[in-house]
């Protein structure tokens, strides 16, 4: 076969990659017991409501902006990591590592962890619906800070922490601070 002919199949290999990725994702958390779709039986594109019983179970909410974030972290450790690869291949490992993330943070494991050291006092883990939205998020997160590279990317990630800290009392690094240690000031500051 031709270098020509291939040049397609390698194109086309991250792209499978990505759709395996949802898939495999969207298979595991429902075998986990995760919802399709919000238990009230709506399919809402967006839910703003931090503190309500639709938060995580929609395609959007405000906490899909910290997974916007994990794909500018994702493409600073992959710049760092493996800077030559083709830029297919850096999304699809970002897409592969925001799925595995997903998968992990839906079990009873991270969901009690949740609630025990956080405002998340009712979370019941993520609709599928919402994880691919937060998939996607990651994906427009790395390809943003793609754009824009590693200075730029960093100005983004310090902004939108700073919105998500006065608009919603909370941000992916005070997230990640809360699950290993928790501080009771930042939790009685988050409470609805």
């Amino acid at each position: 076969m031709s270098t020509t002919a291939l040049a397609p199949r390698r194109k086309l290999g991250p792209a499978i990659g990505i759709v395996a990725s949802f898939v495999a994702m969207a298979i595991l958390l429902h075998l986990e017991g995760r919802l399709w779709i919000c238990a009230c039986g709506k399919l809402l594109a967006w839910s703003g409501q931090v503190c309500s019983a639709d938060n995580s179970q929609h395609f959007l909410d405000p906490y899909s902006f910290t997974h916007l974030l994990h794909g500018v972290l994702f493409f600073w450790l992959i710049y760092w990591l493996a800077p030559r690869w083709p830029a297919t291949t850096q999304l699809l490992l970002a897409t592969a590592a925001e799925a595995a993330w997903e998968i992990f943070e839906n079990t009873n494991f991270i969901i009690e962890r949740y609630r025990s050291t956080t405002a998340a006092l009712g979370y019941n883990g993520d609709t599928v619906v919402n994880s691919f939205g937060d998939i996607l998020c990651c994906i427009a997160g790395f390809l943003i800070a793609q754009r824009l590279g590693l200075r730029r990317s960093v100005i983004l990630f310090l902004a939108l922490e700073l919105i998500l800290i006065v608009w919603i009392h909370d941000s992916l690094l005070l997230e990640i601070l809360m699950l290993i240690a928790p501080v009771n000031a930042i939790k009685a500051w988050q409470m609805c």
